[in-house]
């Protein structure tokens, strides 16, 4: 490991008290980099990801793509997680903090708004970032995509009903420009651009050398983003730190319950550490985008639901860094699985 990646929880913790004060003593630009955005989706922050997922779709082979449903049991884990459990543990676990458990310190119409910003988070299961996530943690690339495709198919016909249902209400209106745009710039383009530059290179050794040369500016991405968003977000942090603290809790709860079932799922399963990692981070992260438009659409942009899925952006890299660390110590304890596989 180099020292980016050695010390990549130091860089992405400073890059949060950057992005902090950054925000505080630079509020205009903070705003106007802020503005640079369609259908909720930054495009700054847009190019950084990219700059992050693209050497992993490098290593994605359409050869191996192709045999990928002759090991199902990864998939269905990851089906089953993100839509039969994922949701409702969510919405169990927002109606338990924020009701009872935290209920004497805020009022009860606001809890059901922040119930309603983290149902939104629980129904929106990631799309971006996991490529990053599965590229730390050494995963198999082929297989993460075709995990991350299969999840975007059903979130197409899956997202409205179920947080129409999870939020009581009769109709969710899926903001198509959010979800298909985010699809094409993290998912669609990307690979892409993978798939030619595999084609042009034509060499293994020199696309491996090509991956480590990028390496660094796929982490130097990573922090850009961490300073961005919390940069975006810090007149909200300083304006509602013990709200952001409350509604932090169930979402912290949530995402390494998640990652534990999932994860432990995999390994009972026989599934190798290539395919349980990156399998564990899409349910554990969330579609952030997506869920802070909904939320706006419903809610209102000033509203406690929105505020809830802008807490769940704030949480996810460090917490899912955290995930990442915890993944690669215990690699070990899939050496079965990685030889019967």
């Amino acid at each position: 490991m180099g020292i980016f990646e050695r010390f990549l929880s130091v860089w992405v913790g400073l890059g949060m008290i950057v992005g902090l004060f950054a925000g505080i003593l630079f509020p205009d630009t903070f705003l106007a980099l802020g503005d640079l955005q369609y259908a909720q989706i930054n495009l700054v922050i847009a190019v950084l990801i990219w700059l992050m997922i693209y050497p992993m779709m490098m290593q994605v082979d359409f050869t191996s793509v192709k045999n990928v449903h002759r090991r199902p049991k990864g998939l269905i884990i990851t089906v089953v997680v993100n839509w039969l459990i994922k949701p409702f543990s969510m919405a169990l676990l927002a109606m338990l903090f924020m009701r009872y458990i935290f209920g004497p310190w805020i009022s009860p119409e606001l809890g059901d708004q922040y119930i309603a910003g983290m149902i939104l988070l629980g129904v929106a299961p990631c799309t971006a970032m996991v490529f990053v996530w599965s590229q730390l943690t050494k995963g198999d690339a082929n297989y993460t995509l075709v995990q991350v495709s299969i999840n975007d198919l059903i979130m197409v016909v899956a997202f409205a009903p179920l947080a129409a249902f999870l939020l009581g209400v009769t109709d969710v209106t899926v903001p198509w420009d959010t979800l298909i745009l985010s699809v094409s710039l993290f998912v669609v383009v990307p690979l892409v651009a993978g798939v030619i530059t595999r084609r042009v290179v034509n060499n293994q050794t020199k696309l491996d050398k090509l991956g480590a040369t990028l390496k660094p500016f796929s982490i130097v991405g990573l922090v850009g983003t961490v300073i961005l968003l919390f940069g975006f977000q810090a007149q909200t942090i300083i304006e509602n730190p013990l709200d952001i603290v409350l509604i932090a809790v169930p979402l912290l709860i949530q995402t390494y319950l998640i990652f534990a079932v999932t994860y432990i799922w995999m390994k009972k399963w026989g599934q190798p550490h290539q395919v349980a990692a990156p399998g564990a981070m899409i349910g554990a992260s969330n579609f952030f985008e997506l869920a802070v438009a909904v939320a706006i659409s419903l809610f209102g942009i000033h509203s406690g639901a929105a505020l809830a899925t802008v807490v769940g952006v704030l949480v996810e890299v460090p917490v899912m860094l955290s995930l990442v660390a915890y993944a690669n110590k215990t690699r070990a304890d899939f050496a079965i699985n990685e030889a019967t596989s």
